[in-house]
């Protein structure tokens, strides 16, 4: 585990714009059921340092390569400490003795669905949109659970039912096989047990299809994406990255270049720099928040997630992928990284629901592999992009408007003082939160 630092104790929101039920009942078990949680049975490989507010994390397991060339996830999980959306419970209800998260808690110690959704000016489109539209995830190895997994989250906040009997939720290989799946993994079984229930979460009438590739090889991965898009899912989020080669062009046209398809990749979490595929001049790629509760009008305040100078959302200047025609930033010849955003801070992580390789149970996680999927399934409320579109370009042409919550604080790392806007939020583009979270789905439509 790496060195954390989490935020100030947010401040109680006067003007929440919407109170999801789901959101009360959550706040009343979690405080029914502070301090019955258990140990998970896989201990991370890296050791945890304590904060002031004593909230840490670990890197989950696949974010170590198991192979020399392999990518990694994205993500962390919270292993201790109070989260956000527990001291916004107990500012709620004046009960704040206890309220620690453990390995695997009874109920949820991160933000649900109803927090997403008002977050991001969602929850009217989460109601009513995105029936007949198919978010797919592609992550590496198989997670046997993910079926009986992903129907706890969704039952537990009250969501539409996604079953494999329904048609609703769908797992597959890279050739498309539902039957020949590849080995099991624990560490990327909790990667994908965050990202189905992130689409689930701001999508709930979607389908789901997730696609497992072989090992986490660009070449598998890679794979993955094709047979995604040849299944016919239009909203593709992939929550993973490695370093950038010469090879990457050819993996955009092999890969990545989907007309049509909006294709959603994290930005990467060790701070200020690129990675691929978010470097991809076909994806959207998509930087990491520290989301707190807020007594301003929008109810909520984000800042870029930064913890150290080796850990936070990452963003940067392409050393290889030529700049996309949409992007007009100077300080950097190539692509930019990022184009938007959403939480990926894990001391303001999400509720994920896991039971494979550890005690089953709540976990909160954070990562940008939270924000990935968060924003395929923005794309997916927002509708079936335009057949010969690279939808990357759409929040772009939102920038500035009030489709777009700007983040304009906080820095991850240290960059050139002449384009400080690639490490350094600012007023407008900047290269660690792009063009800025959702605030509903205009920006995310041609």
């Amino acid at each position: 585990m790496r060195t954390t630092t989490s935020p100030a104790s947010p401040a109680r929101s006067g003007r929440r714009r919407r109170a999801g039920a789901s959101v009360l009942g959550a706040a009343a078990l979690v405080l029914a059921g502070l301090g019955t949680a258990a140990q998970a049975s896989a201990a991370p490989a890296t050791t945890a340092k304590t904060t002031s507010s004593k909230v840490t994390w670990a890197a989950t397991p696949c974010a170590t390569p198991k192979h020399k060339g392999d990518l990694t996830c994205n993500s962390f999980r919270v292993t201790g400490g109070t989260t956000a959306f527990q001291k916004e419970r107990a500012a709620d209800t004046g009960r704040t003795a206890g309220v620690t998260p453990k390995a695997a808690a009874a109920s949820p110690t991160g933000y649900g669905p109803s927090d997403l959704q008002d977050a991001y000016g969602l929850a009217d489109a989460a109601s009513s949109n995105g029936s007949g539209e198919t978010i797919a995830i592609v992550d590496a190895y198989d997670d046997p659970n993910a079926a009986a997994d992903l129907a706890k989250y969704r039952s537990y906040y009250g969501l539409p039912a996604c079953t494999v009997a329904s048609g609703c939720f769908k797992k597959v290989s890279q050739t498309g096989s539902t039957t020949s799946l590849p080995s099991a993994d624990s560490g990327w079984a909790e990667e994908e047990s965050l990202d189905l229930d992130m689409a689930s979460a701001v999508c709930p009438n979607c389908k789901i299809l997730l696609v497992e590739a072989a090992s986490a090889s660009m070449t598998n991965l890679g794979k993955a994406v094709n047979e995604a898009v040849t299944l016919g899912a239009k909203f593709v989020s992939n929550s993973y990255g490695g370093s950038e080669s010469s090879s990457d062009t050819s993996y955009d046209t092999s890969y990545f270049k989907h007309a049509g398809v909006a294709i959603t990749v994290s930005a990467g979490d060790e701070g200020y720099g690129a990675e691929y595929p978010a470097a991809s001049r076909y994806v959207t790629s998509v930087g990491g928040t520290a989301l707190s509760t807020s007594s301003n009008s929008r109810g909520w305040t984000e800042k870029v997630w930064n913890t150290s100078s080796t850990e936070g959302t990452g963003s940067g200047c392409s050393a290889y992928d030529a700049k996309p025609t949409w992007q007009t930033d100077t300080g950097c010849a190539k692509r930019t990284v990022s184009d938007v955003s959403a939480v990926a801070d894990p001391a303001t992580g999400v509720s994920v629901y896991d039971s494979y390789g550890v005690t089953a149970g709540w976990y909160t996680f954070g990562g940008t592999s939270a924000s990935s999927p968060i924003i395929a399934a923005v794309y997916a409320l927002a509708g079936t992009p335009g057949s010969s579109d690279y939808p990357a370009s759409y929040p772009y042409a939102a920038a500035g408007t009030s489709a777009l919550n700007d983040v304009t604080s906080g820095s991850n790392g240290t960059c050139s003082s002449s384009a400080s806007y690639l490490c350094t939020a600012r007023s407008g583009y900047d290269g660690p939160t792009g063009l800025g979270t959702p605030e509903g789905t205009d920006a995310f439509t041609g």
